[in-house]
């Protein structure tokens, strides 16, 4: 993958995470997520 793509992906995986973060403890439990999981979540949602 060229330089373009892998920026191209980690924005997608940032715009993902801090997407997440904004999301009460509430919200994520009813998503199934803790906020340990984000960071892994958003690497799966490419």
């Amino acid at each position: 993958m060229n330089v373009l793509g892998k920026f191209r992906q980690w924005r997608s995986y940032r715009r993902t995470v801090n997407e997440l973060n904004t999301l009460t403890t509430r919200e994520l439990d009813d998503l199934g997520i803790s906020r340990g999981d984000i960071p892994f979540v958003a690497r799966k949602a490419r």
